[in-house]
Parts: structure tokens; C-alpha cells; sequence
């Protein structure tokens, strides 16, 4: 099911992360056993990025309380991604959770919002608070029309109609 309308999405912190063996890799070699990260979360839709939040400082157990709302048409789901964020070269990935948008209506009971803990792959977990006001379609097309189902002008009418105002 896809879904169409507005969607909501308010990071409140995440706990339990921890650093992937890649992101250990500079620790052996400048003497660090510092387990801390400074991590930050991406949002997205599908493929779609939606925001990111501000990278929290040498903490597994960041707050960022942070709000992202963005207009959903035949939205999916929604991945939050886990990062930890590096001086030198590409990010290193931390973690992620992928959840389908129709889910969270049934892990809510029917409400059109969630608040709760999203257990991220393949450790930690994020609290978050999400709203969808809008509606889902099972995402068909309805057929489109073939010719006998269109309406045609009835043009002899029209210049009957347009001929006798002018005789009046």
C-alpha cells in the first residue's frame, strides 16, 4: 500500500549504539579505546532523503529531538540510518531500521501516529515520535477509460440551441 498525504517524523534520542569494527579502525591506530561515536541519523522515504539530524558529539547515546515533516505521495516506507560521523572521508555506517508506512498503523492500533523504541539493525535502538494525516491506496491504477465509456458533446443540440437564441 502507498501512501499520500503528510508525514511527520520527531527523532528523539537513540541508545545502545554501537561503533561498527570499520569505524574502529583508527582507534588501534592512534591509541583510543574510546567506544564513543558522534553519530547523527538520516531520514528518508524510499529513496527520498528527507533530513538529517546535527551530529551529537562522543556519545552512543545521543538526543537530538529534532522534528522533519515532508508531503508524502505514494510513500512507502521509512528508513532511519544510523551514522557516525568522521574527519577524514566517508561516513561510517552505524545502523538502520526500515519500517513500511501501512506498519505503523497496525503497531498503533489504527491511530495515525506512533511513539516507541524502533530497534535498529544490527544493534541500538531510536525513540520516535511519527504522524501520518493523509490516506493509503493499494497503490492500482484505476483502468483507463475506453471509448464507449466517454462522454461525447452532443453538438447538434448545441447549434440547435445556439440557432434558436438567435431567431428569438
Amino acid at each position: 500500500m502507498k501512501f499520500d498525504g503528510y508525514l511527520k517524523v520527531r527523532i528523539g534520542e537513540a541508545a545502545e549504539l554501537k561503533p561498527t569494527t570499520y569505524s574502529l579502525r583508527h582507534s588501534k591506530v592512534f591509541n583510543k579505546n574510546s567506544l564513543a561515536m558522534d553519530p547523527y541519523i538520516v531520514v528518508k522515504v524510499d529513496d527520498y532523503k528527507i533530513g538529517q539530524t546535527h551530529t551529537k558529539q562522543k556519545t552512543t547515546r545521543p538526543t537530538f529531538n529534532e522534528e522533519f515533516c515532508v508531503n508524502v505521495r505514494g510513500g512507502q516506507a521509512l528508513e532511519l540510518a544510523a551514522f557516525h560521523e568522521t574527519p577524514i572521508g566517508y561516513d561510517d555506517f552505524v545502523a538502520n531500521a526500515v519500517v513500511q508506512l501501512e506498519d505503523l498503523l497496525k503497531f498503533s492500533a489504527m491511530n495515525e501516529t506512533y511513539e516507541g523504541w524502533l530497534d535498529l539493525e544490527p544493534e541500538g535502538k531510536v525513540y520516535v515520535f511519527i504522524s501520518l494525516t493523509g490516506s493509503f491506496t493499494d497503490g492500482k491504477t484505476p483502468p483507463p477509460l475506453t471509448p464507449s465509456h466517454k462522454q461525447t458533446p452532443n453538438t447538434t443540440a448545441d447549434s440547435q440551441d445556439l440557432n434558436s437564441n438567435r431567431n428569438a
